[in-house]
Parts: structure tokens; sequence; C-alpha cells
């Protein structure tokens, strides 16, 4: 497998740098790269789209994904100028890209105010300890759509 190439971890930090002043969001840029080529170029936006899931990572995958023609990022790695938050380190893996490279760590981004530290920590809650209410709700009604993705023919796994 090749070495990471610094160059595209300097293209998620112009990014990062560039759409920050212009006012799309907080600093953050992430390129999506297969067979050594930039295939979309990600910035967070979550001020300027008001999306709090718009995201630099997020917004690369999505790009990506649309690019490719697939839900999966096979083949491909990502260099994102922070080390991934938690929902963008969901995306990352539902997408399953074969590496990640980040810039900045988490430590980093808590010193200028991005600090993710409590969602980690409600994480490893139980439940019903978390600050933010969750209630199960009609579960067996729920359970419908399951059964019926279970008998769907032709489906496509993920």
């Amino acid at each position: 497998m090749e070495a990471p190439n610094p160059y595209f971890m300097r293209e998620a930090i112009r990014l990062s740098i560039e759409q920050m002043r212009a006012g799309s969001g907080g600093p953050f840029g992430a390129v999506v790269v297969k067979d050594g080529q930039i295939i979309a170029r990600g910035f967070n936006q979550v001020t300027s789209t008001h999306d709090p899931t718009c995201h630099a990572e997020v917004d690369a995958i999505r790009k990506a994904c649309a690019a490719l023609g697939t839900f999966q990022l096979d083949g491909c790695d990502i260099y994102t100028s922070c080390e991934p938050c938690p929902m963008c380190l969901g995306a990352i893996y539902w997408a399953r890209p074969r590496r990640v490279f980040y810039g900045n760590t988490k430590a980093d981004a808590a010193a200028i105010g991005f600090d993710d530290q409590f969602i980690y920590e409600e994480l490893d809650q139980p439940m019903e300890k978390r600050q933010l209410p969750m209630t199960q709700l009609l579960r067996d009604e729920a359970l419908a759509g399951f059964r019926a993705w279970t008998e769907l023919e032709g489906k496509t796994e993920y």
C-alpha cells in the first residue's frame, strides 16, 4: 500500500483555512482520494447552511459517493485537517474507506472551542443516565419495517 501523500493533506488544510475565511464555517477541510486523484473536496459549512451535520468529512463523503455512484468508498483514502468528531467517525465507518489521515487532534480542536468530549462521555453512559432523554416507543409497530426489509427481494445490502 502506498505511503500517505502530504499533498492531499495540504489540500485539506488549505480548504479548512480558505473556506473558514470565506465564512463557510469552522476551520475544517477534507478530501477523498482514489487511485492517486482527489475525487471530492469537503469543508465545514455548519454555520453557512444552518446544518449541524455539514462537517468537512461528511461533505466530502457525500460528494465522493455521488461522483463514484456508490454508497461505499472502497479503495479510497480520506485526508482531513482534524481528527474526526464522533459523527464524522461514524460516517467514515459507514462509508468504508481504506484509510484515514488527519492533521489536528481532537485536543487541538477542543483548545479552540470545538470540544466533543461531552459526546464521547455521553456515549459511555447507559441510556437512562444520558443528558438527552431517549425513550423507546412503539417497538412492536416499528419492527414491521425491519420484517419487511428481511423479506424484501432484490435489496441492496450494506
